[in-house]
């Protein structure tokens, strides 16, 4: 997966604006204008990075001088006291968007090394470990990148490039049955149709139906055992629901091809990040 730079360029005008207002007042009244210095971006725990080019565009956004040195690259493990990469140039432009940078690489890196550490847990061809849509608010596309460069895989983006079809769909529409038929005439054909089920009797009705994907929602490992045999191929079968790092093994020996996480976004622990700044100097005129 890859992020579209114009829609984080836009993202990152609008983070910007809401930190800076009419002015970083603390750094404009202490800081000469002409002042120049190198910022060193340093890990302060092992983690899995993701976010560098999120955070250059960062400080390149308040000034396409600066100059941003990598030294270690999404995907990247990276250990603690490493340098990551290095921020060379007006020494206001480099305050300023330290923070809003730092948030990006923290969170990014954050989502990234859980995501590392569950797939991990599951090595093989299958299961797939993927994303949700429990994502912030705004940062979804971010947020999902990250969970790629872990090493996940991601589901759908939003509501409009494939069909889940929830409990309350189903209740709405009078069943399984009546919500497939809906949404096959609502949607393109090239759009694939997932339901989700929380019983045996409720496989069944989603393969009568031909559902592409079946998601088991808050089964045992034991019936999502039996629900994969009741399969047998004819979909995609992914399990959800109170998926943790303790019985993640479990699941995935049931036979599952996908195990979805709402944890990998919406309520991961930041990797801890630091911004080091050099003595200021005063530009050569």
């Amino acid at each position: 997966m890859y992020f579209n730079s114009i829609e984080l360029r836009k993202l990152i005008e609008v983070c910007l604006n809401e930190d800076i207002g009419t002015g970083d007042l603390t750094t404009n009244s202490i800081v000469p204008a002409d002042a120049v210095s190198t910022g060193y971006i340093v890990a302060k725990e092992d983690g899995v990075l993701a976010g560098m080019p999120v955070a250059e565009m960062v400080f390149r956004c308040l000034d396409p001088a600066i100059q941003f040195v990598v030294h270690a690259g999404d995907g990247d493990q990276v250990k603690r006291g490493q340098v990551l990469a290095e921020v060379r140039g007006n020494a206001r432009a480099i305050l300023t968007g330290e923070r809003l940078a730092l948030n990006f690489l923290q969170r990014l890196s954050g989502i990234a090394t859980r995501t590392s550490r569950l797939v991990k847990l599951v090595p093989g061809e299958k299961p797939h470990i993927v994303d949700t849509r429990k994502t912030t608010p705004g940062l979804r596309m971010l947020e999902k990148y990250a969970v790629w460069v872990g090493g996940g895989r991601n589901h759908r983006f939003g509501l409009y490039d494939a069909v889940l079809i929830k409990d309350n769909h189903i209740k709405i529409a009078g069943g399984i049955a009546g919500a497939v038929e809906a949404a096959r005439r609502g949607s393109p054909f090239t759009a694939k149709i997932e339901v989700e089920v929380e019983d045996l009797a409720g496989v069944r009705e989603a393969l009568e139906v031909k559902a592409d994907i079946i998601m088991l929602d808050n089964m045992s490992p034991e019936l999502m055992r039996e629900a994969v045999a009741l399969v047998a191929g004819r979909a995609l079968v992914e399990a959800s629901g109170g998926i943790t790092e303790e019985n993640i093994q479990a699941v995935a020996a049931a036979g599952v091809d996908l195990i979805s996480i709402g944890a990998l976004t919406h309520s991961v622990k930041s990797l801890d990040i630091s911004l080091d700044l050099e003595k200021i100097k005063r530009r050569a005129s």
